[in-house]
């Protein structure tokens, strides 16, 4: 067994890059405590999260930081250097090479090569110690406003010739409201020479104070060591110089050193490991390092604390307040790790959750410092504490707990500019998922299929502790909403997708090509592949509304060909949080082999003992928890719960110190190649499950594997053997139907009800519609479920226009409605062509995204301006007709060469529209009855900045109106312009049959005005 845990942990593990989709992962390799306030590490020039192992240069070692995927933290950055400040010294940076840094639990070092200065740093839980050794006359520069978001505030003041105090106020987290401010001590065990200030425009020299958001100050010293303590406070300064006085009384940077050391070997040997694979040791206990970094310390030694409600508050005696939760990251697999082996801690980290609620009036989402974010979507800080409680955590106030969540999961703060826990979960409720609308607004698009998978898995966590407290109702209802992820699951395309306010599914496939953008519109961060996967509490329910085993685990072969794919392709993409549980959904198929393989895949190909060895953002050990799992052959596969999924252990032996009594798990022909598992027993007795009992993590025990080289494919294949699901809620059965189909004048087209049997017995369906006149529909009133299918045929005499027909699919006992919108129009129309959605109702500007950035049309403004849908415009001896398509359909063609009929004898024509992203010009292709073509321009203006003027429009275009405004996603709303063309005349003698349209999708035709 590894004696010292601490000798395996590269602190420079994970500070490189990760895949191209996410590019940095995050973490720091300078000293902190477990889970300590003070981080004391260097920052490199360029880096969003503070150090990056590529950058050549450093700004500073500042005092805060955290593994995550925005600007955050990095306050006050201290650098040491030699010979003349210079004007600018907030800018100044320090050259340095790998081969001078040293790290390890507690320590950090490096030689800065513009300067020759040796620094060392130490590190407790609030304070720190460094050394800086100057070989000739210098400065040491305490960028006080140099916080890696920035400043909206700074101040420092120099009290007398050792002491250097301040604070930073910061925040903006990913582009969120949220604010703290940081105070800090600085003493120096020597007096420095000479002193001054900056404000970020100019120096000071002789200042003792500024104040300003780029404060900054320098303190010259004469060559040789210089020692700086420092130490943080988020109460203010006197805390900061009370946390200096208990922490570090002293000046002795190896006893420092040492004694934080220390602590980590004894948190690091909560899980010793046998091994002889240094790359192995050294990949398992830096994960382990790096799950212990966060969250963080809040309070002083005294007990004070900044609480969400900007007042000081005191903790009880022997009690910590903790702060910064990556929760959407870090609920799956670092919680549960807390909340079995250190569990102490992890009440307190529960605990604190229940402050910053009772204090600021809402469960709080991503909280980072004491202010709420919202960042990222569902409520996963919910999950999160519901992980904490299963895996150990029982001293914190639960009945409060269990009343901030549901309090969160039912209403919400209305208030302009207020948090919001759940915005949109009265529709939630009403729904049954939350429409994929503007209220689903995330950071990168609309989100709202993932919000309802994520709430869907909150609202499970919630019944959990409703249980565990005695709340037997809340339980039930909450139970319940746990299966809404069902309601997202379309039998058509056997995915989970996005469904807008009327309840229709997005037309065409489920995944189509991605065109750019960070993932696939309803999803964050990833696409309908990869989230509909994310059922982890009802994975039984899940495989059979997929279609069964089997062809769940062939879709599973499928997705894991790639494993880092990215939010935009079809495929794994390990380094995001949504797909850490995936690997384990094998064990659900009668493949648990899959899963054993598929893990150590990731395991072996994504993780290495390298700057560069993680396959995303770490997330505040999001990732690292996960690989921890991973090496001990045990997930926690169901958030909310202690149900652990089993694979096979990296070790021969682990031993994990458990509050009550030793988990063992026993492995002896573990090797690189010996990863299936042949055989399991739990206490001496035979285990042929992927699933443990609840109780292991607090009762502990043996586990034996027997490994081999080759899968057993029939190991724990049958599905009692699989893990538990839970699936009281489940609706009998799913039904879904065209969104859209397109029917000719005084033709039919065929109409697809698709439907699935879930929980229910239902042999067979009842389909019932109510089309309007001139629309017929027929086919079977009732159709076998086991069939999947049913095919009808609507025919349409109406007028051309857009109509709808209202369907009923009836069981015993459940019901589904769904609406179908049939366009009646002409084979090669224009309408018929539209693959753009350009128009948006002022109340969902989501509807639409004419510009790819989310940008569109006002409905209103265009109607206020005198377009209508429907409605005919005479322009240029013309005449149109406005697009009338029903709110949220394709209203524009974004031209890539198709062709268009156009009926009548025209001889004159004009496009109207508009170009996104600038002005674009093109030629379009007229075809003439007699099978001869000519050219015609189909340049356009740019529908918000065109060329030229409202009077005279670029390429000769005619503006067709200049509403007042748009709808945007962010920024100015001002006017917008429709256009039309400059006339295409036919030659004489010559009538107009049809049109191909240039290829540039920047170019947008809503009409196609004819004299005919």
């Amino acid at each position: 067994m590894v004696a010292d845990p601490t000798g395996y942990v590269d602190t420079l593990i994970g500070t490189g890059k990760a895949n191209a989709a996410v590019g940095e992962i995050n973490n720091f390799p300078g000293p902190a405590a477990p889970f300590g306030m003070m981080q004391f590490s260097p920052d490199t020039l360029g880096s969003y999260a503070g150090y990056q192992y590529h950058s050549e240069k450093i700004r500073g070692f500042s005092l805060t930081h955290a593994s995550v995927g925005c600007s955050a933290f990095g306050d006050v950055p201290i650098l040491p250097v030699t010979g003349e400040l210079g004007e600018k010294p907030w800018d100044r940076v320090e050259r340095y090479e790998h081969g001078s840094e040293r790290g390890e639990p507690g320590y950090y070092a490096v030689t800065l090569e513009d300067s020759k200065v040796r620094a060392e740093l130490t590190a407790t839980t609030r304070t720190g110690l460094a050394t800086f050794t100057l070989p000739a006359d210098g400065h040491v520069l305490v960028k006080g406003g140099a916080s890696l978001p920035g400043n909206s505030a700074a101040e420092v003041t120099i009290e007398d010739d050792t002491t250097i105090t301040g604070s930073a106020s910061t925040g903006g987290f990913c582009g969120k409201p949220n604010k703290y401010t940081v105070y800090y001590a600085i003493t120096f065990d020597r007096p420095f020479t000479a002193k001054g200030t900056w404000d970020g425009t100019a120096v000071t020299p002789g200042s003792g104070s500024v104040k300003s958001p780029k404060a900054g100050a320098y303190l010259s010293f004469g060559a040789g060591q210089v020692k700086a303590k420092v130490a943080l406070s988020f109460v203010g300064v006197d805390g900061a110089k009370e946390n200096l006085a208990q922490e570090i009384p002293h000046w002795d940077a190896e006893r420092v050193r040492a004694d934080t050391r220390a602590r980590w070997r004894t948190e690091l040997s909560k899980i010793r490991v046998a091994g002889t694979d240094v790359g192995e040791l050294k990949t398992f206990y830096t994960a382990l390092y790096h799950s212990l970094m966060h969250p963080n310390t809040f309070n002083d030694v005294d007990g004070r604390y900044i609480g969400f409600d900007d007042k000081i508050h005191t903790l009880p005696a022997g009690r910590t307040q903790y702060a910064n939760f990556s929760d959407w990251d870090t609920y799956r697999s670092l919680a549960p790790l807390h909340g079995m082996l250190w569990p102490r801690e992890a009440s307190d980290m529960a605990q604190s959750l229940v402050n910053d609620a009772v204090q600021g009036g809402w469960w709080p989402r991503w909280p980072l410092a004491n202010d709420y974010t919202g960042q990222m979507t569902g409520d996963s800080s919910v999950p999160l504490i519901a992980a904490l409680y299963a895996y150990g955590a029982r001293d914190f106030d639960l009945s409060t707990a269990l009343k901030y969540l549901v309090k969160g999961a039912t209403s919400v703060d209305t208030t302009p500019g207020a948090y919001q826990e759940r915005p949109g979960i009265a529709e939630y409720v009403k729904l049954g998922y939350l429409p994929n609308t503007d209220v689903a607004r995330g950071d990168h698009a609309r989100v709202g299929a993932s919000i309802t998978l994520e709430w869907s898995v909150d609202d499970f966590a919630i019944a959990q502790l409703a249980r565990a407290a005695g709340d037997h109702r809340t339980a039930a209802e909450f139970a319940r909403r746990g299966q809404h992820w069902q309601n997202l699951f379309n039998p058509a395309t056997r995915h989970v997708q996005p469904r807008d306010g009327s309840g229709r599914f997005p037309d065409g496939p489920a995944w189509p090509p991605a065109t750019g953008g960070f993932g696939q519109d309803g999803f964050d961060e990833g696409n309908a592949v990869q989230y509909s996967w994310m059922v982890p509490h009802n994975p039984a329910g899940l495989i059979t509304a997929m279609g069964g085993r089997d062809a769940a685990a062939a879709r599973l072969d499928t997705f894991t060909t790639k494993l880092n794919a990215g939010p935009s392709e079809p495929y794994m993409w390990a380094g995001n949080e949504p797909a850490f549980g995936i690997p384990w959904l094998y064990n659900h198929t009668g493949r648990p082999w899959r899963t054993q393989q598929v893990v150590r895949e990731i395991m072996t190909t994504l993780f290495s003992p390298t700057p560069d060895g993680e396959p995303g953002n770490d997330d505040l050990g999001a990732q690292s928890s996960w690989y921890v799992w991973a090496a001990l052959g045990l997930y926690p596969a169901t958030p909310g719960t202690s149900d652990l999924a089993v694979h096979s252990p990296l070790f021969p032996r682990i031993v994990l110190d458990l509050p009550g009594r030793d988990l063992t798990i026993n492995a002896p022909k573990a090797s690189a190649t010996a990863r299936y598992v042949q055989d399991l027993n739990l206490n001496g007795r035979d285990h042929e499950r992927t699933g443990l009992p609840r109780s292991l993590v607090s009762t502990g025990g043996v586990l034996d594997f027997e490994l081999g080289a080759t899968p057993d494919r029939s190991w724990a294949a049958d599905p009692d053997e699989a893990p538990p699901s839970y699936r009281d809620g489940e609706h009998d059965f799913l039904a879904s139907a065209d969104t859209m189909i397109t029917v000719q004048p005084g033709g039919s087209a065929e109409l697809t009800v698709s439907a699935l049997r879930l929980a229910g017995r239902d042999r067979s369906l009842t389909v019932t519609s109510a089309p309007p006149a001139g629309i017929t529909v027929s086919g079977p009133q009732r159709f076998r479920l086991d069939d999947g299918v049913a095919r009808f045929q609507v025919s349409a005499t109406a007028p051309e226009g857009y109509y709808d027909i209202p369907l009923t699919i009836t069981g015993d006992r459940r019901t589904v409605t769904h609406t179908v919108t049939v366009l009646v129009a002409p084979e090669g129309s224009l309408v018929t062509r539209y693959n753009n959605t350009g128009i948006s109702d002022d109340n969902d500007k989501s509807q639409a995204n004419l510009d790819g950035a989310a940008n569109s049309y006002s409905r209103q403004a265009l109607a206020e301006a005198g377009l209508t849908g429907g409605r005919e415009v005479e322009v240029a001896g013309t005449r149109f007709t406005w697009p009338a398509a029903p709110a949220g359909r394709p209203d524009n063609v974004a031209a890539d060469g198709q062709t268009v009929a156009l009926s009548g004898q025209a001889t004159r024509l004009v496009f109207v529209g508009a170009a996104s992203n600038g002005d674009h010009r093109a030629t379009a292709t007229v075809t003439f009855t007699d099978g001869t073509t000519a050219e015609a321009d189909m340049s356009f203006g740019d529908w918000v900045l065109p060329g030229g003027s409202a009077a005279d429009p670029v390429f000769g275009n005619t503006v067709v109106v200049h509403p007042r405004y748009r709808n945007v996603r962010s920024g100015g709303a001002g006017p917008a312009f429709v256009f039309a063309t400059a006339p295409f005349d036919a030659p004489a003698g010559k009538t107009i049959a049809g049109v191909t349209l240039a290829k540039d999708k920047q170019i947008h035709v809503f009409a196609i005005g004819t004299n005919g």
